[in-house]
């Protein structure tokens, strides 16, 4: 490799770790598991990989080479970077699961490591751009224009109740005051997406459910209403 080959690797490197920089940015703003490092080493990795395979080709390859694929190296960054993504998915209980845009945006972080590798530096460019926009700017405008079933945020509650006690009460009472909010508001409320229920060995008995709530609702409301309700014992709530 001569010099100037040599600052272009050098210049691919420096593109592909800034890009990075920028969705770790985003990523710790949010307090997500993905940060600042890890974007940065995965997009500089995939830019290196990148380089390598290229330059390979050009190094070795020729008649004596005839089925050297200079993007072969790098099409393995695809799958391999899968094993990373995999470990910042969380299972929260029942079908709630966090972690999913983390885990696509280190899968996109290699991406754009190899596209700047390859030498696409704006159509990186205008892929970070997008990310942005897409991982920022969509959702608040589907909060301001988009329906209300799709402004919604599941929180995981669990109800420890006093013994002998009809637990369909409780049900009611949580679906009544929904629906009184619902005529108010004239908006989707409060839904129950599932229900646990489970005796403990002193008698009593515990409910395990997940509501579906409106973003405009905090979890605190739902912990007063539901300690409010006769016979509740003790509440336990948790914002997924």
């Amino acid at each position: 490799m001569d010099l100037n080959l040599h600052m272009e690797s050098i210049i691919k490197l420096l593109v592909a770790m800034l890009f990075g920089l920028f969705i770790g940015i985003d990523r710790q703003l949010k307090q997500k598991p993905l940060g600042i490092r890890t974007s940065m080493v995965i997009s500089i990795a995939s830019c290196l990989v990148t380089l390598v395979s290229i330059h390979a080709y050009d190094k070795f390859g020729g008649t004596e080479h005839p089925n050297m694929d200079p993007m072969r190296l790098a099409a393995q960054i695809v799958s391999g970077i899968g094993f990373l993504g995999a470990g910042v998915i969380l299972r929260r209980g029942g079908d709630a699961i966090s972690g999913l845009t983390s885990a696509a945006l280190i899968w996109t972080a290699s991406g754009i490591g190899i596209a700047v590798g390859a030498g696409f530096y704006v159509e990186a460019g205008y892929a970070v751009v997008l990310l942005m926009f897409a991982v920022n700017a969509v959702p608040h405008l589907i909060k301001v224009i988009g329906p209300e079933v799709l402004n919604k945020h599941e929180i995981s509650v669990k109800i420890i109740m006093e013994p002998n006690y009809v637990l369909t009460d409780v049900i009611q009472k949580i679906e009544e005051r929904h629906a009184v909010e619902s005529r108010k508001t004239k908006k989707n409320g409060r839904t129950i997406r599932r229900m646990k229920i489970k005796d403990l060995d002193d008698g009593r008995q515990m409910i395990d459910m997940l509501i579906s709530a409106p973003d405009r609702e905090y979890s605190t409301e739902i912990y007063y209403d539901v300690k409010k309700i006769e016979h509740v014992m003790s509440v336990e709530v948790e914002q997924l």
